[in-house]
C-alpha cells in the first residue's frame, strides 16, 4: 500500500493508519508476518520476536483478527516442536543440556519451517516476547486464552528450562553472554503467561519462580545493573537500545523508577543523535546507522515515564524516515558510527531494508500510545 500523492508529508494519524494497512496486506495467509517483503536475508520469514512486537502494534490499534492470526501461527509451529521442546527440558533436568544448535530457531518460513540458510538461531527472546504480546491482547480485547493453551505450555517448559543460557541477542550477536533484554522478554512473557490463567500449578509455581529468578539477575542484586543503569549484557559496562523495551512496552524496569529512568538518561546520552537511537556504540552493520524502532521504544519508555514531549519528538523522528511512498526502513544512514563498514553490507545483501514491518509497527505503537492515531483503530 502507498500513500496518495499531495505533495506534503503525511501526518502521523495518517502515516500510522498506512502502517496498519501496510501490514495487514503484507501478513501471510497463514498468520506469520513477513520482516520485509524485499530484503534478500529477511524475505520469506518471519521471527517471534519482531512479529510479536508487530503483533502488539495491530493488537493495540484494534486490528485484533491479524493478532490472533499471528498468535496461532506461533502456536503452530511450537505445537509441531512438541517433542523437540520434552527433549531439551528433559536434557536440562538431566543436567546435560542440549547444544545451542539443536535449541529451538529464531526464525521460521511462513508454512512454520526451519530455513535451508545459516543464521545466527539460538535466540531466547522470541519464545518470552510471543507470551507478553499474547497477554497483552488477551487483556486488551478479552480473547479466550484457552485457545493457544497448549503452546503456552510448551513456550513456559522451553523458558523455564533455558532462560539463564547465554544465547545470541536482538541484533543477532554476541552468543557468549546472557543479554538483559533477553532477560526482560523472558521476564514478561513468564509474568504474562502466569496471568493468562491456563497453567497447571506446578508449572505456574515453575514459572513464577524463573521470572523471580530472571528478574533477580537483571536488578540491582544482580549482574545486569551497572552505575545505577541497565546493562547491555551481564557484566557488561554499556548500554543497548533494546534496553528501552524493557523499561517502557514490556515494563520489567517501570519507567519512571531510579533504575528505569537512569536507564533512559543513558540511552540518550550514550546512542541517540537528535532524535535518532542506535543499536550500540560499536555497531557496524550497515555502518551502524540510527533505527526508527528504537527510536520509538524509546519514546514509549519517555511516555511512560511521563516526558510526553520527548516522546513525540521520537514519533516524529520516526516517522520522518518513511519515503515518498510511507515505506519504513530499518536503519538510516544519518550519524553513522562505522561508515567504512557500509559497502561490505550492501554487497553482501543489498540496500537496507525497507519496508521493515517491526518499523511500521513500532510507529504504530508509539502513536496509539500518545493518541496520535485517530483513524487506525478498525
Amino acid at each position: 500500500m502507498t500513500l496518495p500523492v499531495t505533495g506534503r508529508r503525511p501526518s502521523i494519524p495518517e502515516l500510522a493508519d498506512t502502517s496498519a494497512e501496510l501490514i495487514a496486506s503484507l501478513q501471510d495467509a497463514g498468520g506469520a508476518y513477513p520482516a520485509s517483503p524485499t530484503f534478500s536475508a529477511y524475505a520469506g520469514y518471519s521471527w517471534f520476536r519482531d512479529g510479536a512486537f508487530i503483533a502488539d502494534g495491530m493488537s493495540a490499534a484494534g486490528r485484533a483478527e491479524s493478532a490472533e492470526r499471528f498468535f496461532d501461527w506461533c502456536a503452530g509451529v511450537l505445537e509441531a516442536r512438541a517433542d523437540r521442546i520434552a527433549e531439551i527440558v528433559a536434557a536440562a533436568e538431566a543436567g546435560a543440556p542440549v547444544p545451542d544448535a539443536e535449541m529451538l530457531a529464531t526464525r521460521f518460513t511462513f508454512d512454520g519451517r526451519e530455513g535451508d540458510d545459516e543464521w545466527w538461531d539460538f535466540q531466547l527472546d522470541g519464545y518470552g516476547t510471543w507470551l507478553w504480546a499474547l497477554g497483552e491482547h488477551v487483556r486488551r480485547h478479552g480473547a479466550d486464552a484457552s485457545r493457544w493453551r497448549r503452546a503456552i505450555e510448551l513456550s513456559v517448559d522451553y523458558l523455564i528450562a533455558s532462560w539463564d543460557r547465554p544465547c545470541f541477542d536482538w541484533w543477532e550477536e554476541h552468543a557468549q553472554h546472557v543479554h538483559v533484554s533477553t532477560l526482560g522478554c523472558i521476564a514478561a512473557g513468564l509474568r504474562e503467561s502466569l496471568a493468562l490463567g491456563v497453567l497447571d500449578p506446578a508449572r505456574s509455581a515453575a514459572a513464577a519462580a524463573a521470572e523471580r529468578s530472571a528478574l533477580a539477575r537483571i536488578g540491582a542484586a544482580g549482574e545486569g545493573v551497572v552505575d545505577g543503569h541497565l546493562a547491555k549484557w551481564l557484566g557488561s559496562d554499556t548500554v543497548d537500545a533494546s534496553l528501552g523495551a524493557v523499561v517502557g512496552l514490556l515494563d520489567v524496569v517501570a519507567a519512571g523508577s531510579p533504575l528505569g529512568a537512569a536507564t533512559i538518561e543513558r540511552l540518550e546520552q550514550e546512542l541517540t543523535v537528535g532524535d535518532g537511537v542506535h543499536r550500540y556504540l560499536d555497531d557496524t552493520f550497515y555502518g551502524g546507522g540510527q533505527w526508527p524502532l528504537l527510536s520509538c521504544f524509546l519514546g514509549i519508555a519517555h511516555a511512560r515515564a511521563g516526558d510526553v514531549e520527548r516522546a513525540r519528538e521520537l514519533l516524529v523522528w520516526a516517522a520522518s524516515t518513511a519515503d515518498a511512498d510511507g515505506a519504513m526502513p530499518e536503519q538510516v544512514g544519518q550519524h553513522l558510527l562505522a561508515p567504512e563498514r557500509v559497502a561490505e553490507w550492501v554487497e553482501r545483501w543489498g540496500p537496507v531494508a525497507q519496508p521493515l514491518l517491526w518499523s511500521h509497527a513500532m510507529l504504530l505503537r508509539l502513536a496509539v500510545e500518545l493518541g496520535d492515531d485517530e483513524g487506525v483503530r478498525a
